[in-house]
């Protein structure tokens, strides 16, 4: 399924059923979704999974996936039904695997990363979810200097990248790796990330595919920082969600570049 740009898949057993509603209905809010003589409460997959809500361009109807899991009846708008196929799940690691709502991830025969969703835990997250913004949210939105965090398992690219950063008056956090940065990110969300790929426990790309899977930190620009300048290292940096790419050594000035560049969108975005 399709919502955005973004693909994801979803296991076959965890779906009730597909179904589809008219634009104007669905766009009021009113009411649900009947489906075999039960109600099904209306979600979005954008607003589940940190994204835009769904549009459907082109369709006259709305495709909805129907969800059933336990008490929980959800009926998930979605942009397109991709179709039904047999695909590998690869293993995701413990630390992403933890994430509510992430069942695994699959590579495409195109070689991009799919991650599988199993949406009755999003819905739950999302209705379990504060209707106003937390304390910690406000704090956030209101920090007048940006801060970056730096994720590296080697103490000399912590270092110099952070006198980097604090040279151009930027507030800096930092990680050994992705299961360490995980832990921050629960305390702080940062303005934008700088990963290295290659770490022990968690690396790169397993920490920004946990990112981007997360409503929390979904928003949040990703530098990749790394020795691996291979086209389909890149390639697959790109796919997760990964909006720069950047090789070891790097040139500070393209490196502040890039911050400044990314940190200007994110602004803007607010």
């Amino acid at each position: 399924m399709r919502i955005g740009e973004t693909t994801f898949a979803v296991p076959v057993g965890s779906v009730s059923g597909i179904g589809r509603i008219s634009r104007t209905r669905y766009e009021s809010g009113e009411g649900g979704y009947h489906y075999a003589g039960e109600e099904y409460v209306l979600h979005d997959l954008g607003s589940l999974v940190g994204q835009a809500a769904a549009r459907a361009d082109g369709q006259a109807q709305v495709p909805l996936l129907l969800v059933r899991a336990g008490d929980l009846r959800a009926a998930v708008a979605i942009d397109q039904v991709l179709g039904n196929r047999e695909i590998v799940v690869k293993p995701v690691g413990l630390q992403i695997a933890s994430v509510p709502g992430i069942y695994g991830a699959t590579i495409t025969g195109d070689g991009r990363v799919v991650v599988i969703l199993d949406v009755a835990p999003l819905v739950r997250r999302y209705l379990s979810q504060p209707a106003s913004p937390t304390l910690e949210t406000q704090t956030e939105a209101q920090r007048q200097v940006p801060l970056v965090m730096v994720v590296d398992d080697s103490l000399t690219m912590r270092k110099v990248t952070s006198r980097v950063l604090e040279r151009h008056n930027l507030d800096v956090s930092t990680a050994r790796d992705g299961v360490e940065a995980l832990e921050l990110l629960e305390e702080r969300v940062p303005d934008l990330m700088l990963l290295d790929i290659e770490m022990p426990r968690m690396d790169g790309y397993e920490l920004a595919t946990a990112m981007r899977a997360d409503p929390r930190f979904r928003a949040v620009p990703i530098v990749m920082i790394t020795s691996r300048s291979g086209e389909k290292h890149r390639q697959r940096a790109f796919e997760i969600g990964v909006q720069r790419y950047l090789g070891k050594p790097y040139q500070e000035l393209d490196l502040m570049r890039n911050v400044y560049d990314l940190l200007g969108i994110a602004r803007v975005r607010d």
